[in-house]
């Protein structure tokens, strides 16, 4: 090592890596990819199950090498090189997860099943995470190294930071355990043993219309404590227009047409509550905002787009091969296995539509060889500025959604032309705009992975590598905690409508004739854009000649909202059908635009706006937890924030709150007399399933009363958030 002192931000002239290129340490070792591999299966898990309930996912690069740190010096010396691989195999789970669940599950909001499409998942997830490694190669050079000093990529500084300081010794890891310990200890009491209500809530009776809720979970405050207070203050001000401003008025004025129900409700507004409200008039001003936002910001990035296209294509054509062989840490994988492996995944993708078609959508062979082609061109484009943008602001601040309704909105243009309106092909277009949105999304974690490479020292050809093996292992694991959450957070409501199975209104559909329930045969029938039935599934009883049965789905219920996939539903529903209810978007375009107008950055807003309140108040109370922690705090600058002791214990309490939420849900299903039928008999006499309905209800069981207290609830998640303030205050211990 060289005695200079070592920085990540040292301009162009004076910078060098931490470890030379001359130096031959241990890098790809099959310790760091095997642990690498198993972080990818943890915190895709993890992503998956936050990104759903919070709309929005957190970089794991930070987290993942603090473990690595600990984990890999307790099986003996390890390199900082190595600990680099597993961060980077690690970490490529999180954009691919971020991807997924942006677009995925919009399944389910078109009426088509997510619970027997794993290997859909899979391979949607597979082929946008290796488009976005094998893309973003020939921009190495271009992106990472030439414009060293003008583009920050800051997650991926901060990471390089945390390496260093792990080399040098001090107490980050024990930071990220203590938040884990705690927020694992909170969460399993509150979801799994019920000894605390997990949202409380209060409807003034001065205010109509109004609620005040929070999501008390360990994930909600770690999240909002490392977005900081001004983007989780914009996001709460989005939830304060929605469910304080804009619910009230829709209810004060609703007032004057008591038995009148006002499309897209099929209740009169009186009779509403909140949650009705929020769901038939809030969401379409919501994804009207988040749609515009997207769009803005994507418009406002065109020069950047323009510039990164240009210097990209001008790079790879004076790029020689030998040249890069001279160095270790200029070697990247060819272009020969660029070029290949882009054939491969054009083949994958032609293959999939055409040996696993969506049911319904004829397309015919050159039909699924074009949409293929769609996506690697459209791919290639976003992932150019994806990267770029994901240097100037940050992956966090990358506009993926925009990115992805742009693809949606030309896909779904083109297949109107084609006269290709049928609900299988709003799956078919969902299907290309998936896959660039997790190209897109995987562009930006690999930039910022390749910049921490570059800072350090680190070998880009292996870290290419362990990025292609990260999206492989963490494909396995997000289609699997897709459907666990759909199928273990899901609820079946007893319901009373009227109709005419043989006749049916616009937007209702029978799906399924022999749909078993509970020991009876129904009749499955899946409403979209319908005037006198609510959006979702229901099961119908020939006998009765009534809906009975409302199925809500686990993803897209309250406590899994899905709000990046129920957008692009809407955009794509929206074009094919023309059945959206275009006045209520239109006034969350407007409202965008007056946000923009006022100079504040309206995409967190927007998003607040669509999104409940119970999750964006939580999150604004770690926001808050920061503010104060940082008060007459020496301020840090650029990337240096990103590893502040806060940040560290906040990381602990989100995979923490991912963890044992999971479990609770998987306990849950353990429950579940109806489970028997869809496992292995073997697998059943080993667990003795079903397990006894109630079985941890510790609070219900000994503290009746105080199990639905929620002042409580609210008291402890105080407690968490004083835990994570003195954390935050504490100093980290370098050696």
């Amino acid at each position: 090592m060289a005695t200079k002192p070592w920085s990540s931000t040292a301009p162009p002239g004076e910078f060098r890596p931490y470890v030379d290129a001359g130096e031959s340490l241990r890098e790809f070792s099959l310790r760091a990819v095997v642990l690498g591999a198993l972080f990818g299966i943890l915190f895709g898990a993890v992503s998956v199950y936050v990104g759903l309930r919070a709309g929005l996912t957190v970089s794991a690069s930070i987290p993942i090498a603090v473990l690595s740190i600990s984990i890999l010096r307790a099986f003996g010396r390890s390199t900082i090189l190595e600990n680099n691989i597993v961060q980077t195999t690690g970490s490529a789970s999180e954009s691919v997860a971020a991807g997924v669940i942006f677009t995925i599950p919009a399944l389910i909001f078109l009426g088509f099943s997510l619970n027997t499409e794993y290997w859909r998942i899979f391979f949607l997830a597979l082929i946008g995470g290796w488009l976005g490694v094998l893309f973003m190669i020939p921009l190495r050079r271009q992106l990472i190294v030439k414009e060293h000093g003008n583009l920050a990529f800051p997650e991926g500084t901060a990471c390089a930071d945390v390496l260093v300081a792990g080399e040098r010794g001090g107490s980050f890891a024990g930071r990220v355990f203590w938040g884990l310990g705690l927020g694992g200890v909170y969460t399993f009491c509150m979801n799994t043993l019920g000894m605390w209500p997990g949202q409380p809530e209060y409807q003034p009776g001065w205010l109509p219309g109004a609620s005040f809720r929070a999501a008390i979970t360990s994930e909600y405050l770690g999240v909002g404590y490392i977005i900081g207070p001004r983007v989780a203050g914009t996001i709460f001000a989005g939830g304060v227009v929605s469910w304080l401003v804009l619910m009230p008025t829709i209810r004060f004025f609703g007032s004057l047409a008591p038995g009148v129900a006002l499309y897209p409700s099929t209740v009169p507004i009186p009779q509403m509550t909140p949650d009705q409200l929020w769901a038939s008039y809030i969401r379409p001003m919501g994804a009207g905002a988040v749609a515009a936002s997207g769009l803005i910001t994507l418009i406002k990035t065109m020069p950047t787009i323009l510039a990164a296209l240009s210097a990209g294509w001008k790079d790879v054509r004076a790029r020689h091969e030998a040249a890069s062989e001279a160095r270790r840490t200029e070697r990247d994988l060819s272009m020969r296995f660029v070029v290949a492996g882009s054939a491969v995944i054009l083949a994958m993708m032609w293959a999939l539509l055409k040996f696993k078609p969506i049911p319904g959508a004829q397309t015919g062979a050159f039909a699924d060889l074009l949409a293929a082609l769609f996506v690697v061109v459209f791919g290639f484009l976003f992932v150019t500025v994806a990267s770029r943008i994901s240097g100037l602001i940050g992956n966090s601040s990358n506009p993926v959604s925009g990115m992805t309704i742009a693809t949606l909105m030309a896909t779904c243009a083109m297949f109107l032309v084609a006269h290709w309106t049928a609900s299988a092909y709003a799956v078919l277009a969902l299907t290309i705009g998936g896959v660039v949105c997790i190209a897109a999304a995987m562009a930006g974690a690999t930039s910022q992975d390749l910049k921490t490479g570059y800072l350090v020292g680190a070998t880009p050809y292996w870290q290419q590598i362990g990025l292609v093996i990260g999206v492989m292992v963490s494909s396995l694991a997000i289609g699997g905690t897709l459907i666990l959450m759909n199928v273990g957070l899901a609820q079946y409501k007893p319901i009373q409508i009227a109709l005419d199975i043989n006749h049916p209104p616009a937007g209702v559909e029978l799906q399924e004739q022999n749909y078993a329930h509970a020991g009876k045969t129904y009749a499955l029938v899946n409403a979209i854009g319908a005037t006198a039935i609510p959006d979702g599934k229901y099961l119908y009883d020939p006998a009765t000649r009534e809906i009975e049965i409302q199925w809500v789905q686990g993803i897209g219920s309250d406590r899994a909202a899905a709000p990046q996939a129920r957008l692009m539903a809407t955009v794509i529903s929206g074009i094919l059908n023309r059945r959206l209810p275009w006045r209520l978007v239109f006034l969350g375009v407007f409202l965008v635009i007056a946000v923009e107008l006022l100079g504040i950055r309206s995409l967190p807003f927007a998003v607040g706006t669509y999104i409940s309140i119970a999750t964006t108040m939580a999150m604004f109370a770690g926001g808050m937890v920061r503010w104060l922690a940082e008060r007459g705090a020496e301020k840090k600058e650029g990337a240096e924030s990103e590893v502040s002791p806060g940040s560290l214990y906040a990381s602990g309490l989100i995979a923490a709150g991912g963890v044992f939420g999971l479990l609770a849900i998987a306990i849950n299903l353990l429950q579940d007399p109806e489970l028997s039928s869809h496992v292995p008999h073997w697998l059943t006499s080993v667990l003795r399933l079903p397990w006894p309905a109630g079985m941890f209800a510790f609070g219900a069981r000994f503290m009746p009363h105080w199990s639905q207290a929620p002042v409580l609830g609210v008291v402890l998640f105080v407690l968490l958030a004083i835990s994570l303030f003195l954390s935050a205050r504490k100093k980290l211990r370098q050696s």
